[in-house]
């Protein structure tokens, strides 16, 4: 039988090549690896600048040894006293050149091997580069041939042949001599490197990261909070922008906490509400029965009351506190919508008036109880603000507007009040924090926009100030007008 296919396993690490895992160590491995490569780009230079400079004082001390024979008889000299000049100068042969004539002034014994050549009159930065290079890999034993210009007399060139060993051995030392200092320099400018960063950037860093671990650990923790160090560089910023953060999350954390709260009492409340709900619909049905005229004008809007309460309790049972039901979405009659949001939320009563400037028979697409929720909590919000206006010595309106185009329909709901205050604007639309009443939960609007969202539009704030508040609702799809029924007193359509 033969074995089965071994399973990558996607959740263990991956195998890769060593690495510091601190910052600082990587920090210091860098720096000093930076130190060292541009110590391996100075080295070339300096031992040809060496070797130059070794090679050019063995010609000049032959160059000098050749003005011995000029003063001697006839211009020569016995092989004992040429010997002596060659080793006294470290050479082994020394020519000279003079329009075009080539002639040997010291000579030494006769060479086994054909010595390689320098030759100092190149000025290529590629010869100049690679001779030192040559010398060292040339073998033992070798000989090297240096042409160079002549100082101290007039001739086309110099030309020395001498033994290498020695000027290997001294490239040699000077090789390990540079390769120490840049090992000293990259290893103190490493440390300086690290020492530094490691104290003014990477404890700051720590700190942040160990803040971050600890608020995800327990956001509730005292130590898990930053105090911010007032620096003006990235550090000082990230500290702030951090402290921030921590800030907004413990307050979302606590709303939604209070959510989770606020849900289960609402389910527990809801739950005994349907029951008294399902009272009230047995005592409706009771009242239908007496026939008496008033009581059957009332009756049909006690009974959309009624089950748009017990719709609800039901969909808060089923779904939860933060889950609303899926809309569904309809064309809408607009101005019975809006006379039935006026009469709950309180408007015409003495404190606010509705006057809507939309056209008989407009319509929305949108789920008739959903839209009724999001002009209710609309327009009772406006009704409060202009109620709770000190000073305020008459009532005021609440003016509705509808825009329609081929994508949306929007909706805009304004009121003459005092406008919504600065600090509540910053969480206008979040739960419990757009509030500006105190009897009020502050959720109304953060209710009104999932609503609008639920639809696929929104809710916005458009305007505010002293003269007062505009929202805009807008819902996707703009229904063509139906012939509508006429409108109460209190709703204004305009006939357009």
């Amino acid at each position: 039988m033969a074995d089965a296919p071994t399973q990558p396993d996607h959740g263990a690490p991956a195998r890769r090549m060593f690495w510091p895992g601190g910052l600082s160590a990587r920090l210091l491995v860098i720096t000093a690896a930076f130190v060292a490569v541009l110590g391996a780009i100075f080295l070339p230079p300096a031992l040809a600048a060496f070797e130059r400079q070794w090679l050019l004082d063995r010609v000049r001390s032959a160059e000098l040894a050749t003005l011995v024979t000029d003063a001697a008889p006839e211009g020569y000299l016995d092989e004992a006293r040429s010997r002596e000049l060659l080793r006294g100068a470290g050479v082994a042969w020394v020519a000279i050149e003079d329009d075009g004539i080539r002639r040997l002034v010291l000579q030494g014994p006769r060479l086994d091997r054909t010595p390689y050549v320098v030759d100092l009159r190149d000025r290529a930065l590629a010869s100049w580069l690679a001779a030192p290079f040559q010398t060292l890999t040339s073998g033992r034993g070798r000989m090297v041939r240096v042409l160079a210009e002549p100082r101290f007399r007039q001739a086309d060139f110099i030309e020395i042949v001498a033994p290498d060993a020695e000027l290997k051995a001294a490239l040699t030392t000077y090789l390990w001599r540079i390769l120490g200092v840049t090992l000293i320099v990259a290893g103190g400018v490493g440390g300086l490197v690290y020492l530094s960063l490691n104290l003014f950037l990477v404890r700051p860093m720590q700190r942040i990261t160990l803040s971050m671990e600890r608020f995800r650990a327990d956001p509730d923790d005292p130590l898990s909070h930053i105090e911010p160090s007032h620096r003006r560089d990235e550090i000082g910023r990230a500290e702030l922008e951090l402290d921030r953060m921590q800030a907004d999350l413990r307050a979302a954390l606590n709303s939604r906490a209070r959510l989770a709260a606020l849900g289960e009492a609402v389910a527990k409340i809801t739950h005994d509400l349907r029951n008294m709900l399902t009272s009230a619909q047995l005592a409706s049905e009771r009242l239908a029965a007496i026939g008496d005229p008033q009581v059957a004008r009332a009756l049909p809007r006690l009974e959309r009351a009624l089950n748009r309460a017990t719709r609800l309790s039901t969909e808060v049972l089923a779904y939860g506190k933060t889950e609303e039901a899926a809309p569904e979405a309809q064309p809408t009659p607009l101005l019975p919508a809006l006379e039935a949001a006026a009469e709950e939320a309180g408007l015409g009563v003495g404190s606010a008036r509705l006057e809507a400037q939309v056209a008989a028979g407009a319509q929305m697409l949108a789920d008739p109880d959903q839209l009724h929720r999001i002009l209710v909590n609309l327009m009772r919000n406006a009704r409060q603000a202009i109620a709770g206006q000190a000073g305020r010595a008459e009532g005021g309106r609440v003016s509705v507007h509808l825009s329609q185009d081929a994508e949306a329909s929007r909706l805009r709901i304004g009121d003459d009040g005092p406008g919504v205050p600065p600090k509540a604007r910053e969480r206008l639309f979040q739960p419990f924090g757009g509030s500006t009443n105190p009897e009020g939960a502050g959720l109304g609007l953060a209710i009104a926009r999932e609503l609008a969202q639920g639809h696929g539009g929104d809710l916005t704030l458009v305007e505010t100030g002293p003269g007062g508040t505009v929202f805009e609702l807008m819902l996707p799809g703009a229904p063509a007008p139906v012939k509508a029924r006429r409108a109460r007193p209190a709703v204004s359509p305009s006939q357009g």
